[in-house]
């Protein structure tokens, strides 16, 4: 009987690549084949796991079109969502003649990745495209985008109570002061105190005094902040074809 093994070297995105559907359309050409193979494997597979498709267009925009507008008519004209057309998506698009990038959230992405989402994950890749590397930084987006998405909406995604780590050491913390009471309680009372040896008919107050000294109050200006430059933000609108989304934009 002859017996066909699968090579466990093989990720399982790769070898099901073939099958899925494209969401990286660079039209920049700021990567190579085997990185878009990459990058739309994992947009898949995570997206699978979302019910939302994880899409990123990269655009050299020699009409001068706003980046948002241009995210705007893309979702429309392509039909884009996972569950149906013109469905749950979220777009990363980069605007490579003013530098500037656009992140857009429809239906259940603009429910699970709020404007506020939006921006924490731009600000998080936009280092990353300021230096060039656009793999990396396309990947965490994707990688944010899904993690983000398993937390109900409203909720700090970055609040520090969510790390594995801080329950880890909180658990053990924790852990350690109940071992350490039940330590010292299992040892037994002290029931020896200073009443135990003083004379409460000898012993009084012998004199009390208060003295006041000043008061000084200290003064300062408290300067305003007049930089008006630019990490963007966003807040999201309603595409021409009626379809609303949030959304966050900014510069690389």
């Amino acid at each position: 009987m002859a017996i066909t093994l699968v090579s466990p070297l093989i990720p399982i995105s790769e070898a099901s690549a073939a099958g899925s559907k494209n969401l990286i359309y660079d039209e920049a050409n700021l990567l190579n084949e085997q990185e878009k193979s990459e990058l739309n494997a994992l947009a898949n597979e995570y997206g699978a796991e979302r019910q939302t498709d994880f899409v990123i267009l990269t655009t050299n925009n020699t009409e001068n079109q706003d980046v948002q507008l241009m995210t705007e008519d893309f979702y429309d004209e392509h039909a884009l969502g996972y569950d149906k057309a013109h469905g749950n998506a979220v777009i990363l698009t980069l605007d490579m003649y003013n530098r500037d990038i656009y992140l857009a959230g429809f239906y259940k992405a603009k429910d699970y990745l709020d404007s506020g989402r939006l921006d924490k994950i731009r600000n998080k890749i936009t280092p990353d495209l300021t230096e060039g590397n656009y793999k990396l930084a396309f990947e965490k987006y994707i990688n944010l985008s899904y993690k983000y998405m398993g937390y109900k909406p409203g909720v700090n995604p970055d609040n520090i109570l969510f790390n594995i780590w801080f329950q880890l050491i909180a658990s053990l913390v924790i852990g350690g002061v109940v071992v350490g009471v039940m330590a010292y309680r299992s040892g037994g009372r002290v029931t020896v105190n200073r009443a135990t040896y003083e004379d409460s008919s000898t012993s009084s107050v012998i004199d009390r005094q208060d003295r006041y000294i000043r008061t000084t109050v200290t003064k300062r200006k408290i300067e305003k902040n007049n930089n008006n430059g630019g990490g963007g933000g966003g807040g999201g609108g309603t595409s021409r074809g009626g379809h609303s989304h949030s959304g966050s934009r900014g510069s690389f």
